[in-house]
């Protein structure tokens, strides 16, 4: 995907965003995240979007902490707080210059590219908590930019030491998006963080494909429902599960990455 597509969907998903909010309200419960309330949701994206915002305004070579805590707000300034924080996002990476060179956590082909990526998704994941939240029917996600949220988390999020995906004995987790050109990943597990390799290739039902070397245990379904199984949004009652079982649980147990 290009960068202006991963800062469009930021665009338009941080404003369903913050209209499920407000529809909502503040105390609404997340589903996706018990300990939470809106209010706690708004804030936190807020606050991420700010940051943001500074390592592409502000460039530096190395992080410089967290994300800075929210002002003290009323109920009726959380969303309008949150609107202004992803516009100031929205248009830092609009107008960025394409050779920005600023600090980022994971492998991508430009800084810039990776901030527009890894905030869409941020936005998007919890655009759909937002929704959950407010009763809403979810917005569906192109297939394309889903595929690509597998693949940030599998290949990206899942490469870091945080990563708690790990077993004993080595094993191979494969996950197959069927309705996405080269949508396929094997996971390779061990005592130490994933090591993902994405498999290229023609769709998965497509004629002549080379199969791949057999995993312990494969995940397939739409390139939008396994994003947010993945990210345990969605039960993984819609998905096929081949071999071993346990793997998919271990997932269910250790794959979450926080709020």
């Amino acid at each position: 995907m290009e960068i202006t597509e991963f800062v469009e969907t930021l665009r338009l998903d941080g404003g369903l965003l913050a209209d499920a909010a407000e529809q909502a309200g503040p105390d609404a419960p997340i589903p996706s995240c018990p300990d939470w309330r809106m209010r706690d949701l708004v804030t936190h994206v807020g606050r991420v979007h700010r940051w943001a915002t500074e390592y592409v305004t502000q460039p530096v070579a190395h992080r410089t902490g967290g994300p800075a805590e929210a002002p003290d707000m009323t109920d009726d300034e959380l969303v309008p707080w949150l609107r202004d924080s992803h516009h100031r996002l929205v248009v830092a990476l609009h107008t960025a210059p394409q050779d920005l060179e600023t600090w980022t956590f994971l492998p991508a082909p430009s800084p810039l590219a990776f901030w527009a990526r890894r905030q869409a998704h941020e936005t998007s994941i919890h655009r759909v908590d937002a929704q959950q939240a407010a009763g809403c029917a979810l917005t569906p996600f192109p297939s394309a930019f889903a595929a690509d949220g597998i693949d940030e988390l599998l290949a990206g999020i899942h490469s870091m030491d945080r990563s708690r995906l790990r077993t004993d004995v080595p094993r191979t987790l494969r996950v197959r998006a069927t309705d996405t050109a080269d949508a396929e990943w094997t996971m390779h597990l061990t005592d130490a963080p994933p090591r993902t390799v994405r498999t290229a290739g023609p769709a998965p039902e497509a004629e002549g494909r080379e199969a791949a070397p057999s995993a312990d245990c494969t995940i397939e379904g739409p390139a939008e429902e396994l994003y947010l199984a993945l990210w345990n949004r969605l039960p993984w009652d819609g998905l096929k599960f081949t071999g071993d079982e346990a793997l998919a649980a271990l997932w269910r147990e250790r794959g979450g990455i926080g709020n």
